[in-house]
């Protein structure tokens, strides 16, 4: 075990830290270590979330919906949610919780954006239906 390791540790046993942090500095460690050995850098930070959208509407024809969303605009979102007042802030969750969406935007923290930003690098959403295509991805 190296010594950033056992001090993380220690202080998880002195309380100075809590769990959830102290995993997160376990992870920020980890993520260290190969990027340092390079296993990382190969791997860019996205830049934007796409959501492209092929759809055959009876009517019209074919549609097609290409979205390119910066992820500087999701940061800024985020920074922005503190702004809500408390009480709006609980009226919007109940509001999602009715159509099914449990979502707290109290959780929401600026802090935790980058991890979150970080996991969606591995993310795609493929749907494929009769008369649709959805792909969702970053890039």
């Amino acid at each position: 075990m190296n010594e950033n390791r056992r001090q993380i540790l220690e202080m998880l046993a002195a309380g100075k830290i809590t769990a959830d942090e102290a995993e997160r500095l376990m992870g920020a460690l980890d993520k260290e270590t190969r990027s340092a050995n390079g296993e990382l850098s190969s791997k860019a930070k996205p830049k934007y979330m796409r959501v492209l959208v092929e759809a055959e509407d009876e009517q019209d024809g074919p549609v097609k919906v290409n979205i390119r969303v910066p992820m500087q605009l999701l940061r800024a979102g985020v920074r922005l949610t503190s702004l809500i007042p408390p009480q709006a802030r609980e009226h919007v969750n109940e509001a999602m919780r009715e159509q099914g969406m449990e979502f707290d935007l109290n959780q929401l923290k600026p802090e935790n954006l980058e991890e979150l930003v970080d996991q969606l690098n591995d993310l795609t959403v493929d749907v494929d239906h009769a008369h649709a295509k959805v792909r969702i991805f970053c890039e």
